[in-house]
Formats: C-alpha cells, sequence, structure tokens
C-alpha cells in the first residue's frame, strides 16, 4: 500500500519512474510509428503518381521523404527496444553507480535520441533521470559521439534532427 501511495504523491523512486517512463515512450512509439508510417505510405504512393505523370525531378523529392521516414521508422524500433530493455533492467540501473556496460549502448542511445527527437516528452524525461545518474560527461560524450560513447551507430545515422 505504501508505494502505491508514493507513487499517487509524486513521491515513487527513480527506479520506479524510470520503469513507468519507459512504458510510456513504449506506447508514444507506438503512436508515433503509426504517424510515420502513414507518411510514408504517402510519400510512397505520391512518388508513383509523379513518376506516372513524369515529373521525375519532383519524384526524386519525395524518395527523400520516404528514405526519412522509412529511417525514422528504424530510429523507432531501436529506441522502442532500448526502452523495453531499460524496463526490464531497471534494478540493474539502480544498484550501478557507473552505467553498467550491458546498457550502454541501450542508455546512450537514449540519451542521443533524446537530444534529437523534441516530439518525444518521455523520451526527455528519460534523459534527465539518465543524466543525473550517470553524470553529465557520460551524457555529453553521448550526444556529441565522442569515441567510445557507446551510441549504436544506427540510431545517430537514423535519428532525424
Amino acid at each position: 500500500m505504501g508505494k502505491k501511495l508514493n507513487a499517487l504523491f509524486g513521491r515513487s523512486s527513480k527506479t520506479a519512474k524510470l520503469k513507468m517512463l519507459a512504458n510510456l515512450a513504449i506506447s508514444r512509439i507506438a503512436i508515433l510509428k503509426k504517424l510515420h508510417s502513414v507518411k510514408c505510405s504517402q510519400a510512397k504512393s505520391d512518388v508513383v503518381q509523379l513518376l506516372r505523370l513524369g515529373h521525375q525531378e519532383r519524384a526524386i523529392i519525395r524518395v527523400e521523404h520516404v528514405i526519412k521516414e522509412e529511417n525514422t521508422l528504424d530510429a523507432f524500433v531501436l529506441i522502442e527496444n532500448y526502452c523495453y530493455l531499460l524496463g526490464e533492467r531497471c534494478e540493474m540501473v539502480k544498484n550501478s553507480r557507473e552505467c553498467p556496460d550491458e546498457l550502454k549502448e541501450a542508455i546512450s542511445s537514449l540519451i542521443f535520441a533524446a537530444s534529437r527527437c523534441g516530439e518525444f516528452p518521455e523520451l526527455q524525461q528519460i534523459r534527465v533521470l539518465l543524466t543525473s545518474k550517470f553524470g553529465t560527461h557520460f551524457a555529453t560524450s553521448a550526444v556529441e559521439l565522442r569515441n567510445n560513447c557507446g551510441v549504436y551507430p544506427k540510431v545517430h545515422f537514423n535519428v532525424h534532427q
């Protein structure tokens, strides 16, 4: 009963908050994936229509849009998987002073993605919690893609700026 009251009054532990935010982020990703899937489908049909009408230059521009949307969708899948992992391993985060090696890629990639996804408030809050836990040096290293920062290369390639 005490945990429920603490959560109700906003006094939940950082671990519980991190797990809750990871789950909320997963829900948000489902919405964002649908939105970007629709945009991608529309752009693909635009390309077909433009090619039928003989507008190759305009079709090329739309193909660039299709590629951007597909990259965004790929990034959302990666972020979603990292959120699942983070939600499952919250206790490991709680019990570590430094970022655990087995979570470094996930945590670094989430911090990096948060710095570039303005449409994603839960990810911003996850970034704040992880930065407070592992320090600004760790977070800055991920955001700036410094050597050995741990950010998965496909995340920084696919996340739109």
